[in-house]
């Protein structure tokens, strides 16, 4: 475990579905008071609310409205017996109109204790439709009729849903926590530039043409990362930033072509500082927001990440390590364990139960082509202590007895072993962990286990180009204890980098950076960059490093994941206001879309070669 961090944090407890009194001060404005803030203590007041109509219910006699605005929904009651023709204005009205009702509060003598606001309703005097609205294309409720792509299109009428709402308001108290609790250690906020310079490294850009200069581009940054190393020269010591960034690549669900991230950059540290301090700014805002203490991190290194779970960025939620079985598997004469590289399995808690029709859905699940597997081996460990697989004509019970050992299986477990090229199969089974963990329900909800992986590759080589890649960025330092084989072999040099992982889902990166010019220099050469590239494209850095430059490193957590964490979703269109679909459109204002020709012929482009 890594050592705990000593910066102190208050537990503060948020209720986001029964949300406290606010403070506004509703005197002054148009509404006396907001449609969730009304309780039994009010009745008698005087009141205006606001808001939209919810639903209405007629019984004879009697209507009641449910109007509704950011913070709730408050009863309105309408009596015939009282005033005939305010009864029939409010069987009038449709839903999602907007209306001003003033009235008293009293008592509901058939009380609603699923909201706030449950205990009181108002007796209206008086109600005034500010606007009507057309039938909406799907219902403002928490369980919503309407299809995810249907709301993003009226993303507008999504955004009244409490759930939406609530994902939202989590989104602005991260924002707000992050900013108070970096400020109180010194860090200064600072904007850096949205129009910059493109570079080859990494994802692709979004590229701006440049009317001013004819054929020269801008690119939108994919991070803040040199400005902020800039920033560090500069002498700034601490900077943060919650940045927008944009990388043209390919979408899911946890990817959009701009996102945001909570960017920070500090001087003079090394990487044990930087996991202290945002363990800290993690567990506050757990503390805050969630009302929960984190256990210690645990740190992993990336060869232990892989080989345990066959990812980089491991759920440690539950077990199932990966268990590899060369040694008891291969030279038994079994073809499919001989010819391969590399052999491993998981041991499935108490599955020994499955039917083959089971097993052989978990096979073709392995084989499909985004798992990539090639097939699945199986070994029933039953409940009286007898061995059954997929194999036995290959490896007998003493073959298997040693494998159920190895795996410390007991009775009733399930072995699932593949077999293949190491990385290939190690990712494959990494999956189908996962997997497994979801029809076993192993991954609770409620439990949050935070890893630091750390010991990355500097370098990873691809064979299409035939030259080495910066596994994070090129500016990221090598283990010190590494660099003498930066000459004779790249490839083994570890990178002084972290991710921060969150049950199982990256959350972060940083590392800490070169600020050695000969060393940057090396490091762009053994990334095939000629001297003229590394002049156009990173003079202003090189020779920034001329002039005193501090060792510095940092972190970019994504915001956009931390929030849908935050708020039990997978997906983080979930947790942003306007988000694109899967292929990268904004299908409520239509964008992309094309532009005017005159508009094409100012950025001097021609639409013959857009085409």
């Amino acid at each position: 475990m890594h050592c705990n961090h000593n910066i102190k944090f208050a537990l503060i407890s948020l209720n986001f579905l029964n949300l406290p009194t606010f403070k506004t001060n509703y005197n002054i404005m148009l509404r006396s008071h907001n449609c969730g803030e009304l309780r039994k203590k009010d009745c008698g007041k005087e009141v205006i609310l606001y808001g939209w109509v919810q639903r209405t219910r007629d019984l004879g006699g009697m209507t009641f409205i449910d109007i509704r605005d950011r913070y709730g929904i408050t009863q309105l009651t309408f009596s015939a017996e009282l005033n005939v023709e305010l009864y029939k204005k409010a069987k009038s009205l449709g839903r999602e109109y907007v209306i001003k009702a003033s009235g008293t509060v009293v008592e509901r003598s058939n009380k609603n204790f699923q909201i706030p606001t449950g205990e009181v309703e108002i007796i209206v005097h008086s109600l005034e439709l500010l606007n009507n609205s057309d039938n909406i294309p799907f219902t403002i409720e928490d369980d919503t009729d309407g299809g995810e792509e249907l709301r993003m299109k009226y993303r507008y009428l999504d955004l009244r849903r409490n759930v939406v709402k609530q994902n939202l308001l989590i989104r602005h108290l991260l924002a707000f926590e992050t900013r108070n609790f970096l400020n109180q250690f010194d860090f200064i906020e600072i904007d850096t530039p949205i129009l910059i310079k493109s570079t080859p490294e990494g994802a692709r850009d979004f590229l701006v043409p440049s009317r001013m200069n004819p054929g020269q581009f801008y690119a939108l940054p994919q991070s803040p990362q040199t400005f902020k190393q800039l920033l560090m020269i500069g002498g700034l010591d601490r900077y943060f930033q919650i940045a927008k960034c944009f990388r043209d690549e390919d979408f899911r669900a946890d990817r959009q072509p701009e996102f945001t991230q909570i960017d920070c950059e500090m001087s003079f540290v090394n990487k044990e500082d930087i996991y202290e301090l945002f363990e800290s700014l993690i567990g506050h805002l757990f503390a805050k927001i969630k009302n929960i203490e984190l256990d210690d991190f645990s740190v992993m290194t990336y060869n232990d990440a892989m080989k345990y779970y066959g990812t980089d960025k491991p759920d440690t939620r539950f077990g199932m390590k990966l268990v590899e079985l060369n040694e008891f598997a291969k030279e038994k004469g079994f073809k499919v364990f001989d010819d391969a590289e590399f052999v491993a399995g998981i041991k499935v808690p108490q599955c020994a139960y499955y039917s083959r029709k089971q097993i052989d859905e978990l096979t073709e699940w392995v084989k499909r082509p985004q798992i990539g597997g090639k097939g699945l081996v199986y070994v029933k460990v039953n409940d009286d202590g007898t061995i059954k697989s997929s194999v036995d004509k290959f490896f007998n019970e003493d073959d298997l007895k040693n494998w159920a050992n190895h795996f410390n299986a007991e009775k009733g477990d399930l072995l699932l072993i593949m077999a293949g090229d190491k990385n290939p199969t190690r990712r494959a089974l990494g999956e189908l962990r996962l997997e497994m963990a979801n029809r076993l329900k192993l991954k609770d909800p409620a439990k949050y286990e935070c890893v630091w992986v750390e010991e990355f590759p500097l370098l990873e080589w691809d064979d299409v180009t035939g030259r080495y890649y910066a596994m994070h960025h090129p500016f990221t330092s090598p283990v010190e204890e590494d660099l003498s084989k930066l000459d004779t072999e790249p490839n083994n040099v570890r990178a002084n980098a972290y991710d921060l992982v969150i049950n199982g889902v990256e959350i972060g990166g940083g590392s800490i950076r070169i600020n050695n010019r000969d060393l940057q220099l090396k490091m762009f050469n053994i990334l095939g960059l000629s001297n003229e590239e590394i002049e156009n494209q990173f003079g202003f850095l090189m020779n920034a490093f001329c002039y005193g430059a501090p060792p510095h490193g940092g972190i970019a957590l994504g915001f956009d994941r931390l929030c849908a964490l935050f708020a039990g979703t997978d997906s983080i269109r979930d947790v942003i206001a306007f988000p694109k679909n899967n292929a990268g459109r904004d299908v409520m204002i239509d964008s992309p879309a094309p532009i005017d020709e005159k508009q094409l012929k100012e950025l001097h482009l021609k639409l013959d070669n857009l085409q």
